[in-house]
């Protein structure tokens, strides 16, 4: 696919795959062996690269594994805003004081407000 002369609609049409099996495989010990081809596939496209990176990120965030608040800090707006509606409550908490934009911020504060509610 991605050696298609068409370099905009072959990378979106990865990027929505990487999306979605991502989006399936994350919770699970397959998504490591997958993440790990995938990172092969991607090495030469630094969008996807970056978004395959961001699905780890993700991934730690949300099943607790190991990670960094300056990864999460330095991340885009989309994995921010993704993790800021997320379940990690220090991940949350980090976004709602230094979120990239006043969207994400906001977003996780209302997220936290809801975890109070409740």
């Amino acid at each position: 696919m991605l050696t298609d002369s068409d370099q905009t609609m072959a990378q979106s049409a990865v990027l929505r795959h990487l999306d979605r099996r991502a989006a399936g495989l994350y919770p699970g010990p397959a998504y490591e062996e997958w993440a790990q081809t995938m990172t092969q596939v991607t090495i030469d496209y630094p969008f996807l690269a970056q978004r395959l990176r961001e699905w780890s990120l993700f991934r730690a965030i949300t099943l607790s594994l190991p990670w960094q608040a300056d990864d999460l800090l330095a991340s885009s707006n989309w994995l921010q805003l993704k993790t800021a509606a997320g379940t990690n409550t220090e991940a949350i908490e980090i976004l709602a004081d230094a979120g990239r934009t006043k969207r994400i911020r906001n977003t996780a504060r209302t997220s936290l407000n809801h975890r109070s509610e409740n």
